[in-house]
């Protein structure tokens, strides 16, 4: 199973092709917009949200919400793009009239990817490297958490700090299990006396020009014992999760479970004793792995901690060089948002999904969903009677 996106921040739309879903996946129409929605909320987020209200269409690889086995094709349109025709238009010649980027914003892939495919014009590398791409990946996660929830697997996300505000927070299992407050606070922050704290220095950030990150939480759980590998590198699902959140726009950080916690503590309080019951089999007390052990899931929650840095469009600009004549200069500023960890903790949840859900196409295979329950049904039976 695999998926590819296009489009540019300020071009049509942004499109994905999902290759390799199992025939008669129900997919609701309902459900993807929904994860669009929930991406395009949060405390400290900018103008263009008011102005995109993202829903999918559907252009192939399904017939009455049913997957037909061929690639899914999906599209979300770019309101904006009607303001854009001219700078983005995909035929002609670069009119002389219109300005070209040649000012490299700090912390951006502005010079960077101008150096690396020799463009003299920086708006052909920020317009792919936008965080508008993500709406791309929640639809691909959307459709992946369809699958999964069929195997009664869910996939949730919190705001743990924003910027220097931390909650000292239970365990995931605990915040999972009152997730409501989680999804109706404007920071994720289920704690509301932080999440207050939280959009206070988000306020004051935005007062100073300035923009904040932080930290959040990806939980699975109901997940089987043995998605993911030890035999190979690439294959391990600690490895896979990581590279996944990675690939999120500014996201700088990645631990599973204790992360780098386990560091300063002793083997004896960092690893998670096993317990056998009869009726529920192999089970442990505590999940300082963060549910996977050599590579792969050992039936625990999975628990990923994702470190976001700040934005790095500010108002407050910082300085930069002109790539045209080398001058020093104060960064444009483009539309941005003063804080997007709530957003990007919806991303989280949805690269984490397509990666599990990879996972469990590659161990319970199946053309259709049937066989791919039958598959999944005789293994767990297996597994039980170990």
């Amino acid at each position: 199973m695999r998926y590819l996106t296009a489009g540019e921040s300020h071009g049509p739309a942004q499109t994905a092709i999902i290759e390799g879903l199992p025939a008669n996946l129900l997919v609701q129409n309902e459900a993807i917009n929904r994860e669009l929605a929930r991406r395009q909320l949060g405390y400290g987020r900018g103008g263009r949200m008011e102005i995109e209200k993202d829903q999918v269409e559907v252009l192939a690889g399904l017939r009455f919400g049913r997957t037909l086995g061929s690639p899914l094709a999906l599209r979300v349109l770019n309101k904006d793009h009607e303001n854009w025709l001219e700078k983005m238009a995909p035929w002609g010649q670069l009119p002389h009239s219109l300005d070209t980027v040649t000012q490299p914003r700090p912390g951006h892939a502005d010079l960077s990817g101008a150096l690396k495919y020799d463009v003299y014009d920086i708006r052909d590398i920020l317009e792919r490297a936008s965080a508008r791409e993500t709406v791309t990946r929640v639809a691909v996660g959307a459709v992946a958490k369809e699958l999964l929830k069929v195997f009664e697997i869910q996939v949730y996300s919190y705001v743990q700090a924003i910027g220097p505000v931390t909650a000292q927070l239970p365990v995931a299992a605990s915040v999972v299990a009152n997730y409501q407050a989680v999804e109706t606070s404007p920071v994720r922050c289920p704690d509301p006396v932080v999440a207050t704290q939280m959009m206070l220095v988000i306020d004051d950030a935005k007062a100073q020009g300035d923009s904040l990150g932080g930290v959040f939480t990806v939980v699975a759980t109901g997940l089987p014992v043995g998605l993911g590998s030890h035999v190979q590198w690439d294959r391990k699902m600690d490895g896979r999760l990581a590279a996944a959140l990675m690939s999120i726009q500014a996201i700088k950080g990645v631990e599973m479970g204790d992360g780098f916690a386990a560091a300063a503590r002793p083997g004896s309080l960092v690893h998670d004793e096993i317990f056998y019951n009869s009726s529920t089999g192999y089970y442990r007390k505590t999940n300082h792995a963060g549910g996977i052990e050599g590579g792969i899931t050992n039936g625990e929650a999975v628990v990923c901690r994702v470190a976001m840095k700040p934005i790095p469009t500010l108002y407050k600009p910082l300085n930069s060089v002109n790539m045209a004549d080398h001058t020093a200069f104060a960064a444009t500023v483009e539309r941005s948002d003063t804080c997007a960890v709530p957003a990007a903790a919806i991303v989280g949840e949805a690269v984490v999904a397509w990666e599990l859900a990879l996972a469990l196409r590659e161990k319970f295979a199946g053309d259709s969903l049937d066989e791919m329950k039958a598959n999944y049904r005789s293994y767990m039976e297996r597994v039980a009677k170990r």
